[in-house]
């Protein structure tokens, strides 16, 4: 998977960014003409209350919504619109097909499928994809399990599974079409508090051992403390205050961040 690298200099391109973005859903806005951008290999941490349009930024990138307004742009490509004949036209599912190779995303409630081994689970979308053959996307498969410590659990049914196990068997199927950039959306919100470090533990060794961008929803505090290279702190659809975690967590400017925190510490969770 490539060592880690860290976040390249203020003249790289970026590999993600939102121009004015809007989304809302009737009269509720979600974003509101939200703009900033991600380098290659950056770790971002999304932070706010519920509602603040954290996870919808990742379902945008996913292409699992569309924007209102604004434009999303990946690997200098527009996202969510293409030229067709000299014209600007909406994203084809062709085109959306394209753009979502270059993401993998782990979902809050694991969504694997039932019927399905860990193994399974974790080799469809390479065969579907036709990315790889059957015993390819089998080789592949055991050895993201044994990366997330599932090795013996390959064969087992998600029923068998605890909540810490099925969701490393999810992150093990979001790395199983090498994505450039992986997204996850509050992977320990649905744990019981002793599974939580055993999920965080993976993503850890994942930030120091590949060279993916990662984009973090999360409410654990202290891990996007460590994870993180820079923080956003969201409200009502737009970016209150970002800076490295130290400033975030430590010496937050903004009243809104102060006010946040504290009560993100009365809850329990460590900064």
């Amino acid at each position: 998977m490539g060592l880690h690298l860290a976040p390249n200099g203020p003249d790289c391109p970026p590999i993600i960014e939102f121009k004015n973005v809007g989304k809302s859903y009737g009269p509720i806005k979600v974003l509101d003409q939200l703009s900033f951008s991600v380098k290659p290999g950056e770790h971002l941490a999304l932070i706010g209350p519920s509602g603040s349009g954290k996870t919808t930024i990742l379902r945008i990138l996913m292409t699992l919504e569309s924007v209102t307004a604004g434009d999303v742009i990946v690997n200098g490509v527009v996202l969510n619109h293409e030229q067709k004949h000299g014209k600007q036209v909406p994203s084809s599912e062709a085109h959306l097909r394209k753009m979502r190779a270059d993401f993998g995303m782990v979902f809050q409630h694991f969504n694997l499928f039932p019927h399905k081994t860990a193994l399974q689970n974790v080799a469809l979308a390479p065969v579907l994809t036709g990315r790889l053959s059957k015993a390819a996307a089998r080789e592949r498969s055991l050895q993201l399990l044994e990366k997330v410590g599932l090795a013996d659990k390959a064969n087992e049914y998600p029923s068998r599974l605890s909540g810490g196990q099925k969701q490393r068997v999810a992150i093990a199927r979001a790395l199983a079409l090498q994505p450039k950039i992986l997204l996850l959306d509050e992977i320990t919100s649905a744990l019981d508090p002793e599974l939580v470090e055993e999920v965080l533990n993976v993503i850890a060794n994942l930030r120091e051992e590949t060279d993916m961008t990662m984009l973090l929803v999360t409410h654990e505090m202290g891990f996007a403390k460590d994870f993180a290279d820079r923080v956003l702190f969201f409200e009502r659809g737009k970016i209150v205050e970002e800076g490295p975690p130290t400033e975030i967590f430590q010496s937050p400017l903004h009243e809104r961040t102060k006010s946040f925190l504290r009560k993100v510490i009365a809850a329990g969770h460590r900064v």
